[in-house]
């Protein structure tokens, strides 16, 4: 299928930026992606959105001014105006594309999770490594101002040797999940608890994950619980540095999103996370109250942004003779983080089966 050419853009007017993206997936996430792109990410213009829901990527791209729409990925693949892709389809899909992406010369942004087993992931980072592009996964946590500023206190050793560690997701909810009869299987450890994975990998630098115990169940949605459903789910990890680290997640937190990250060490604590959207508080005759976020793109609205900045600076780095913005500390996540923390969450769901530990045996970093 060919582009739909909804505006061409005038000849006479010089291209505003020299990193062309193109949007693979205009879902929820991606959607938001698209916004990002075209509205607050310098040097960097949205310029395709592919999608098999036409309908829903034509009315995306008519928001943000975006001239090319189409329902197939491959013509944004084979478009040799874009530069790079940032995918944003089901997960079942991110590894085929990551492969395909990168076999077309194009830099990739994919959402997390790269793949949903590690065979078909390496395949694909294989084909990134071949072809020599930039290849970033959306652990956008990374880019939270608390979380960053917890990263370089451990960079600085200010917590010393990492001992005792913790991350936990609680998605908002309203005591029951409507829609949880259509949520894949396994989606609390390859969607949700995969962020908390990195955040741990990323706050304990250095070492590998050895060996998981996962335990989950449906405890929001008990009716379900005979279809494989899960929502409520704690993993120990242990890591090759002797450290210990507890992730936890459930998808109906009445008070609001809740994401956190600890790390206890030889010399002290480092902590990340906010419960609370706004710095005022209210103080009545019923008690102390907050705002709280509702939404992830409300919670990491600045740091989805970045990510997406930090993967246009890399990009636009490869093409012109000039470096990246300088890093205090590993950044930007990449191929390696992304195999790792599938592997994490690989290993929950074998250890969930199994009701034991399991070894994280195909960690090793490539």
């Amino acid at each position: 299928m060919a582009y739909l050419n909804r505006n061409p853009a005038d000849p006479s007017v010089p291209a505003r930026v020299p990193v062309r993206m193109g949007l693979i997936g205009s879902g929820w996430m991606g959607a938001f992606h698209a916004e990002s792109i075209a509205r607050r990410v310098p040097g960097a213009v949205l310029a395709a959105i592919a999608d098999p829901n036409l309908e829903s990527a034509e009315a995306l791209a008519g928001t943000l001014g975006t001239a090319k729409v189409t329902a197939d990925a491959a013509d944004i693949l084979a478009d040799p105006e874009i530069d790079a892709v940032v995918i944003a389809s089901p997960a079942r899909f991110h590894s085929a594309l990551i492969g395909q992406a990168a076999a077309a010369g194009k830099h990739v942004f994919c959402e997390k999770p790269a793949g949903l087993a590690l065979e078909e992931l390496d395949a694909a980072l294989a084909t990134v490594d071949a072809a020599g592009v930039h290849f970033q996964i959306g652990f956008n946590r990374r880019y939270a101002a608390d979380f960053q500023a917890a990263k370089k206190d451990l960079a600085a050793g200010i917590a010393g040797v990492p001992q005792l560690l913790r991350s936990l997701t609680r998605d908002p909810g309203t005591g029951s999940i409507g829609h949880a009869a259509r949520i894949p299987a396994w989606t609390i450890f390859l969607e949700t608890l995969i962020h908390d994975f990195d955040t741990l990998n990323w706050f304990n630098e250095g070492a590998e994950p050895v060996e998981v115990y996962a335990a989950a169940d449906a405890l929001v949605e008990p009716g379900l619980r005979d279809q494989g459903f899960l929502d409520t789910a704690v993993v120990t990890i242990r890591y090759s540095n002797g450290a210990i680290a507890v992730a936890e997640a459930n998808f109906s937190a009445l008070y609001g999103y809740d994401v956190r990250g600890e790390v206890f060490g030889s010399r002290g604590m480092v902590q990340a996370g906010r419960s609370t959207e706004t710095a005022a508080r209210r103080f009545t005759a019923e008690g102390t109250s907050a705002d709280t976020p509702r939404l992830n793109v409300e919670l990491f609205r600045q740091a989805y942004t970045d990510e997406l900045v930090d993967f246009a600076d890399e990009v636009r780095a490869r093409r012109e003779p000039t470096s990246p913005p300088a890093k205090s500390f590993p950044l930007t996540p990449g191929a390696d983080d992304a195999r790792r923390a599938l592997a994490i969450a690989l290993a929950c769901i074998e250890s969930v089966k199994q009701g034991t530990p399991v070894a994280v045996t195909a960690v090793a970093v490539r």
